[in-house]
């Protein structure tokens, strides 16, 4: 009864998405107060109906209610109750609910903390984020319907993929939708801007604080998945360029150049269609990610086993919101004054140059994800995309991007003086420049590993000097210094901590790559192997019973100079239900490095000898600031996101008459 129930939740969901997506509309343009103000009320009814048939799934899990047909087919009673709940979005059917409960959940926080927004704007909101609830309502309740029952119920289920049974991808998808469907509010307000006629600085200061919280998300869901594929798949590395990995990276990029673009308009008044475009293309982005992980054209650890009927679906919504957005935008974006002029010096152009190269990377990653499928779907055969495309073409990208990165906070608006700017980083460049030499002393490289090293130190070193020039340090008394710290906007002091994080980052990924040791060979018990400094002696090896699964599990005993370091003990798990095997790696990690352990398979005797085992063994030095930047990054963003000015005292909006704010013709 309550799996019906849930389902007829999401029945009455998608009639009040109907709803909100007219109704408000139609206010709007006879300025209805009444009819403007259904939106709130649809937006927060929906938000409860959808959460009751997500809580009714869950609870089918949780109570392992095999009766219905997708507990059935992801769970399975012997299942831990992190994975039983976990399991309610590991499959298509529930991935969506979650994906429409997010929708909603900010849809009802657009209607809850929006009351400072102009209500003809707010409707116009609500109403396009109706139209987005509604299409994807539509996909779950005719295509995807979690609730199905199955007669007779079987005695158990059919497990979920073991390789999911992990906290960390328990927790990915969650933010990554959070991210992904986050965009979407920045996508409405864009239409919305679009259809009303008048895109100003209140527009911008309304948008940040929503595009923020979408970032920040997908920053944190795809440093969580980078790391379950770090210690989960048993590779030794964190990036593999997948395809499924891309279509979250490609509205990441987008995010991020929309987020600088946005400052433009709200300081400057300038680049306001560029960010309209922005922000329709990072949700269209983000919808490409959906359709590639559930259209088939795919085959990943990522993807979820769909029919083409479901792709073709997502495929045709992908087309009516990007040919929807792009064609109102290609009819309004003409009358679109440019604001406020910049010299090409200035903080205005370096924001420019951001979004150029930020872009053009987006672009190189979207043509290396779809060139394979394209070359397949005319039939001339079956090429891949990999590491050694993307390093060269999106390396050099992203190495211009982070040199600019240091000089631009210190540029003026309106005009600067590159000068003047390089000039105060003259003692960044020497200490760059000693850190690049040492690197390369100790090292001995690879040269363009070693620039990365110098790249890292200068944009680190650049935004220390912006914020020491913020605060006067060592130019005025430490009294005047902390009050001048004390003062910062929390934006200036979010920005900061995310540059300083995009150093730690380039430091990890450099490191991690160029450095990196490897040992991969058979080894029988009491055997020992260098690597990296260390001594690795496997013990033995045996068989260990888990909740619902039985592991092979290896003792390594790790020493340095002979003193001993930490014991090592990767598995190999056999798992009943589904019949699967899965690698544990064991990480041994500090600071500055990892050291990394894969047990393989068995290996056959050497006469008279004892049987072995593969062993594989890695060192990766710096590797743990990849995770440690990106969550610095992310507390950067939160740190941005509480600002005062995100929430109250907007800038007032321009009359309609406003000759660099409106729109000819606006409905």
């Amino acid at each position: 009864m309550i799996a019906e129930a849930g389902h007829f939740a999401l029945v009455l969901a998608l009639c009040l998405a109907a709803a909100q997506a007219t109704v408000p509309l139609f206010g709007a343009a006879r300025n209805d107060a009444a009819l403007m103000d259904m939106g709130r009320t649809a937006a927060v009814t929906q938000f409860v109906f959808i959460a009751a048939a997500f809580f009714s799934l869950m609870h089918a899990y949780i109570v392992s209610d095999f009766s219905v047909v997708n507990v059935a087919q992801n769970s399975h009673s012997a299942k831990p109750m992190l994975y039983k709940v976990a399991g309610v979005w590991s499959n298509h059917e529930g991935s969506m609910v979650l994906w429409v409960l997010i929708l909603a959940l900010f849809g009802a926080a657009i209607a809850a903390f929006g009351r400072n927004l102009p209500p003809a704007l707010r409707a116009r909101v609500l109403a396009v984020q109706g139209m987005i609830g509604f299409a994807f309502l539509l996909f779950v309740v005719a295509t995807s319907n979690p609730f199905l029952r199955l007669d007779p119920a079987p005695v158990d289920g059919n497990g979920l993929n073991p390789i999911l049974q992990d906290p960390g991808l328990a927790f990915h998808p969650p933010f990554l939708y959070l991210g992904y469907v986050g965009f979407s509010v920045a996508f409405a307000f864009a239409v919305a801007a679009l259809i009303e006629g008048r895109v100003d600085a209140a527009w911008a200061r309304w948008v940040r604080p929503w595009t923020l919280a979408a970032w920040c998300a997908l920053t944190l869901g795809i440093a969580l998945g980078s790391w379950w594929a770090y210690y989960e798949l048993g590779w030794g590395g964190f990036w593999f360029w997948d395809p499924v990995e891309n279509a979250s990276f490609m509205p990441w990029l987008a995010g991020t150049a929309l987020l600088h673009s946005a400052i433009v308009v709200e300081k400057r008044d300038a680049l306001k269609s560029w960010t309209i475009l922005l922000a329709i293309l990072t949700f269209v982005l983000a919808m490409m990610g959906t359709f590639l992980v559930r259209s088939g054209v795919l085959t990943s650890v990522h993807t979820f086993a769909s029919d083409p009927t479901r792709g073709l679906f997502i495929l045709a919504l992908l087309l009516v919101a990007a040919g929807g957005s792009l064609g109102l935008y290609a009819l309004r974006a003409p009358s679109m004054r440019m604001g406020g002029l910049f010299a090409p010096i200035s903080r205005e152009g370096g924001l420019v140059l951001n979004n150029l190269l930020l872009g053009t990377a987006t672009a190189t990653v979207l043509l290396g994800t779809l060139y394979p499928l394209v070359i397949e779907a005319v039939g001339a055969g079956k090429v891949s995309v990999g590491a050694p495309y993307y390093n060269l073409t999106f390396v050099p990208i992203m190495a211009p991007l982070i040199a600019v990165m240091a000089m631009g906070p210190l540029l003026a608006w309106k005009r600067g003086d590159l000068a003047g700017v390089l000039a105060r980083l003259a003692a960044a460049a020497v200490v760059t420049v000693l850190v690049t030499g040492t690197t390369f002393a100790f090292t001995g490289g690879p040269v363009l590993a070693v620039l990365g090293v110098g790249l890292a130190a200068w944009l680190a070193l650049g935004t220390v000097t912006e914020l020491a020039e913020r605060i006067r340090l060592f130019r005025a008394p430490p009294a005047e210094t902390l009050r001048r710290l004390g003062g910062l906007p929390r934006a200036a002091i979010g920005m900061t901590v995310a540059h300083g994080a995009m150093a730690v980052i380039v430091l990890g990924i450099t490191a991690s790559s160029a450095w990196q040791s490897e040992r991969i060979l058979a080894m029988t018990p009491g055997q020992a192997v260098e690597i990296a400094g260390y001594r690795v002696t496997l013990d033995r090896v045996e068989r260990i019973p888990g909740p619902n699964y039985l592991a092979e599990r290896a003792t390594l005993t790790v020493t340095r100079n002979g003193a001993p370091v930490t014991v090592l003990r990767p598995e190999k798990r056999a798992f009943t239900t589904p019949r699967q095997t899965t690698t544990e790696a064991a990480i041994h990690t500090t600071f500055m490095a990892d050291l990394y352990a894969v047990l393989g398979d068995p290996t056959a005797p050497a006469p008279g000898g004892a049987a072995g085992w593969t062993v594989r063994l890695y060192h990766n030095p710096l590797v743990p600031w990849i995770w440690i930047g990106a969550v610095i990054m992310v507390a950067g963003g939160l740190v941005s996101l509480t600002d005062r000015r995100h929430r109250v005292g907007a800038p007032s909006r321009k009359a309609r008459g406003s000759a660099d704010a409106a729109v000819p013709g606006a409905a």
